[in-house]
């Protein structure tokens, strides 16, 4: 196993409506337990709630173009960055990288990152940060268990995956990645991680022991795209 790990972590988890206290001291306590075996991450935050607050609330106002509707997005991954950084403060790069073309030497265990610009989502930014740090998976921590054949709030018979091809995956997803958007894993950043040849590990966040089973490369409940 890779020592480097990225991981793409859901706004949501953040900020499921407020800011969630308790999942972040658990977060924190995985991440500090696992820097003491060597291992270092990359995390980009996504914008969650917080985005989506701010993009729904601009849509009853105004007639809101994409990119503005991305940038309150980008906005919000940033704010919620900013609180993993005040966290990390003592293990981490002393500031956020927007940039995931952007190579920094850091000797810190921690390098926190936000959203980069219109059209791209925080799941985009992490196969673009793989890439920069040659990292070949991605840890994708999210609000469901697995990826499932259909969305399984609405059909009681939706059937998990413990593993899915990119090829299976992006057929069932929308093609087209919009402003909020919510799928286990972009499809425009499906299609560049199949390009890369990336695996991406789709975990429940909400179920932090799963997650660290996996950094510590024991069985986990979850989807491994490939």
């Amino acid at each position: 196993m890779n020592n480097l790990f990225i991981i793409s972590l859901g706004g949501s988890l953040l900020v499921p409506n407020e800011i969630d206290i308790k999942f972040l001291r658990n977060f924190k306590n995985i991440i500090q337990e696992e820097i003491k075996k060597d291992k270092k991450f990359i995390i980009i935050v996504g914008g969650g709630k917080t985005a989506r607050n701010y993009q729904n609330s601009s849509k009853k106002l105004t007639e809101i173009s994409n990119e503005d509707l991305d940038w309150l997005g980008i906005h919000a991954t940033r704010i919620n960055a900013h609180l993993l950084l005040t966290i990390f403060r003592n293990v981490a790069y002393y500031r956020i990288i927007k940039n995931p073309k952007e190579k920094i030497k850091f000797k810190e265990k921690i390098l926190i990152a936000a959203g980069w610009k219109p059209g791209f989502s925080t799941d985009y930014d992490a196969v673009l940060l793989a890439k920069t740090y040659n990292s070949p998976t991605i840890i994708n921590l999210t609000n469901v268990d697995y990826v499932y054949d259909k969305d399984p709030n609405r059909f009681k018979d939706a059937k998990p995956f413990k593993e899915i091809s990119w090829k299976y995956y992006l057929k069932l997803i929308e093609r087209k990645w919009m402003p909020g958007m919510s799928a286990p894993f972009d499809p425009i950043a499906s299609r560049l991680a199949k390009k890369f040849n990336l695996k991406v590990i789709i975990i429940n966040g909400r179920k932090l022991k799963n997650f660290k089973k996996y950094l510590e490369n024991k069985k986990f409940d979850g989807t491994i795209i490939y």
